[in-house]
């Protein structure tokens, strides 16, 4: 008998419409034509029985493991395959706790229902971030992609995140991991170093930026002394205790305020970090960012591992795997992050 079929059927139209109409009201206005993502609950992960009990205060608890991450629309597919890889590799996955930091225009309702279904037990807070003090100061680049403000939160990390929080790990939405969290929160800072991050020195560096910045004696002095390296801004270790200490916010922007009068470099949030940080930071195995995969910021084209082992794969770069995958266009390496998709598809409903 066709009936229960179509019974069926008629089910599932009406939850796809009620979950339409759901997101549609509950967006603000200047938002009421973005297509809503469904994802699918992820598994719960448990810790293991040599995980340390957090202290009262959870969300500022010095034992556990803090990731901050941006949070927004277009990439939020990414955010939560990361969360999801976050979770799944960690030997301790319930001592973790996620602070997400989405515009301060997004519809966080939307945002905290839809990681709160997918990760019932998660721990996180959400920090607006107000773009609009840094928008002024963003100077085009060679990528749009790259001169969205909420690429810019991280320079303000310290003053978003509570005064309480001393240190944590800042994540791109473009990446997995594929081994415990733990072990990159524990990177040895030093004694005065204020973020870790991989380092790689066989990049060229003088291509960050502009010939003249190189050509003014008194600007390029600023990496005199400083053995400085190219860094990856998409995985860092941060102490936000020295941050604050240092007032590091206050010195990117006058990089970036003084881009706006003399073109010094061309490629979005990097190079103000490079100038502050570049030569002062502390050293991370190449395996905790094996950056790139994504391609180059213009053609996005297929790009292989670098030699050595693996903990962290960033599809930084013009080619994400999400994009690439719906387009039946992969590359070899985006089936490495096909298995941390939680996209609910309209073929998942119907079955």
């Amino acid at each position: 008998m066709p009936e229960p079929h179509g019974h069926l059927h008629r089910h599932h139209l009406l939850l796809l419409l009620f979950l339409l109409i759901t997101a549609t009201n509950s967006a603000p206005a200047s938002a009421t034509t973005t297509n809503y993502q469904i994802f699918k609950e992820a598994p719960q992960f448990y810790n293991s029985p040599a995980c340390p009990s957090l202290d009262t205060n959870e969300m500022c608890s010095h034992q556990a493991v803090h990731v901050a991450m941006t949070l927004d629309a277009a990439y939020l597919r990414g955010s939560m395959a990361a969360i999801l890889s976050v979770l799944q590799h960690s030997s301790c996955p319930q001592n973790i706790r996620f602070h997400f930091i989405p515009s301060s225009t997004a519809n966080h309702q939307h945002l905290r229902l839809t990681i709160s279904r997918s990760f019932p037990s998660l721990k996180f807070q959400i920090y607006p971030y107000d773009s609009s003090k840094v928008s002024g100061l963003i100077s085009t680049s060679i990528r749009s992609a790259l001169d969205c403000p909420l690429n810019y939160a991280r320079n303000y990390l310290a003053n978003l995140l509570p005064p309480c929080l001393s240190r944590v790990v800042y994540l791109d939405s473009d990446l997995v991991l594929v081994d415990d969290i733990a072990k990159l929160a524990a990177t040895p800072l030093g004694d005065r170093s204020v973020l870790a991050a991989p380092e790689y020195c066989n990049a060229n560096f003088t291509s960050y930026f502009t010939p003249t910045f190189w050509s003014n004696p008194t600007l390029s002095l600023t990496f005199a002394g400083r053995k400085a390296c190219y860094f990856n801004t998409g995985v860092m270790v941060i102490d936000l205790q020295r941050w604050r200490q240092g007032d590091y916010t206050t010195k990117i922007i006058e990089w970036m305020e003084l881009q706006k009068r003399m073109r010094i470099y061309e490629l979005g949030s990097l190079p103000p970090f490079l100038l502050v940080f570049a030569g002062n930071i502390a050293p991370v195995d190449h395996r905790w960012n094996q950056h790139g995969l994504g391609g180059d910021n213009y053609r996005g084209l297929c790009r292989n591992l670098h030699p050595g082992p693996v903990s962290l794969l960033h599809w930084s770069g013009k080619g994400k795997p999400w994009v690439r995958l719906d387009a039946n266009r992969p590359c070899p390496l985006d089936a490495l992050w096909a298995p941390y998709d939680l996209l609910q598809t309209p073929f998942a409903l119907e079955s």
